[in-house]
């Protein structure tokens, strides 16, 4: 259990307006005088090293989708959608939830056709001529995007195309150049004694990960080899560190299944695709991966702070939703790093099938700080979605197998949609009012 001044200094209100939080007509004053912000090792550190963050170097209208808000409205719609038709099917409550949640009113609405938000969607990325707005795409993609447009959806959320469509062929073909320049700069020297530590453990983790069918294709490990090389390369604040090799998966493969027709994600053949359309897919992957790790660099220098005081978050978190799965925790003495250090780092892609990732990515690039802040949440979400089994271990040894071990693997879009609406709920209630469940 954190302390009360670790708590205070968590839950301490931010100036920023978060996705989410409801609009009030009159400015609440605050009951505790504002400190000034520290600078962190790590920001002076960042600041003083020449580095390859270079979050402003895309159009102008891609860096304003990621600062627009949510609106909270349609997310609580769908969050409330999917909780009613779980529990209309599963004839139990709609969540597993701590006395005080339950007892809090929630809002309710009409949610929003489906299919109507489908066609909306598809329409919306594939057939404007002049900008698709950031702030509909983003409603669109909460709920799941349609697989025949999800890899430019992904490529707009993320930030790497520009909205207009008539601007993204060229910057495609900009960025997938500047890419293998890169490759042509940087990839001899991975025999160099000053990096071949960086390619030789890249070169053991990749056989390591998952799905089996993918990562055995010689042409598969070739992209994750230089993908994963030229961004170690390009970061020296950090470097490569186990865990960022998962995260090139997902985009991978949804990008890959543009060409061709997988029945499952975890079965893709990439050998009848086109060499040409292949070093593409690698461009477009490199990209992708580097502005999702541009939203959560400080999980990856040294020592992993980020991942550290996530860890401490999520605990915190916990202990306020449901104090008896924490106390039952802290009792067997299972220290949340012990289990969600992997969570964290690996977001989550051990826990659930590469499947269920790319539907939680879906909404992870919705949501602003979707990788960061509302995967705290998602987190929370997942470990009170297991409380029965959890309260059920009696023995410290069971308990961490079981945490380590979680039996998701037949879980589907249905599971993941209901954990993120949970996690919703969750940020809904917590982030913008931590006061108000103080003991």
């Amino acid at each position: 259990m954190a302390s009360d001044g670790a708590r205070k200094q968590f839950w301490k209100r931010s100036n920023s307006k978060l996705p989410g939080s409801l609009l009030k007509s009159t400015a609440k004053m605050p009951t505790t005088p504002v400190k000034a912000k520290r600078v962190s090792t790590f920001q002076e550190f960042e600041s003083n090293t020449s580095d390859a963050w270079d979050a402003g170097e895309d159009d102008d209208e891609l860096l304003a989708m990621a600062a627009e808000s949510l609106n909270s409205e349609v997310v609580m719609e769908t969050a409330n959608r999917v909780l009613r038709n779980h529990s209309q099917r599963q004839g139990r409550p709609t969540l597993q939830e701590g006395p005080e949640l339950q007892q809090k009113p929630r809002p309710e609405a009409e949610p929003p056709s489906p299919p109507s938000g489908d066609l909306r969607l598809v329409k919306s990325v594939s057939e404007s001529h002049t900008s698709c707005p950031a702030e509909e795409l983003r409603k669109l993609s909460w709920s799941g995007i349609p697989k025949p447009v999800r890899p430019m959806t992904w490529k707009l959320l993320s930030g790497y195309l520009p909205a207009n469509v008539d601007r993204r062929p060229a910057t495609l073909q900009r960025k997938q150049k500047e890419y293998f320049a890169f490759i042509e700069h940087y990839y001899d020297s991975r025999n160099d004694e000053v990096h071949q530590d960086t390619y030789r453990q890249i070169h053991i983790d990749i056989p390591r990960m998952s799905p089996e069918a993918l990562i055995l294709q010689p042409k598969v490990t070739e992209i994750f080899e230089r993908i994963l090389f030229i961004w170690a390369i390009r970061h020296p604040a950090s470097g490569y560190v186990q865990g960022i090799n998962d995260l090139v998966t997902p985009f991978f493969v949804v990008f890959i299944c543009e060409y061709i027709e997988a029945e499952e994600v975890d079965t893709v053949d990439v050998s009848g695709v086109p060499a040409e359309v292949l070093r593409n897919i690698e461009a477009d992957t490199y990209w992708c991966m580097s502005k999702l790790l541009d939203g959560i660099q400080d999980n990856y220098t040294f020592a992993q702070p980020g991942i550290q005081m996530k860890v401490k978050m999520l605990e915190e978190l916990v202990s306020r939703i449901d104090e008896q799965v924490h106390r039952h925790l802290d009792q067997h003495e299972v220290r949340y790093l012990q289990f969600a250090f992997r969570w964290m780092n690996n977001l989550l892609m051990r826990e659930v099938p590469l499947r269920c990732t790319i539907r939680l990515w879906d909404t992870y690039q919705s949501e602003p700080e979707g990788f960061s802040h509302f995967h705290l949440y998602v987190c929370a979400a997942f470990l009170v979605r297991w409380r029965k089994e959890i309260l059920e271990e009696k023995d410290f040894q069971e308990l961490l197998l079981f945490l380590q071990n979680l039996p998701t693997a037949h879980w589907d879009d249905e599971d993941i949609s209901l954990l993120l609406a949970e996690a919703y709920r969750l940020k809904f209630a917590f982030a913008d009012a931590p006061n108000h469940y103080k003991k």
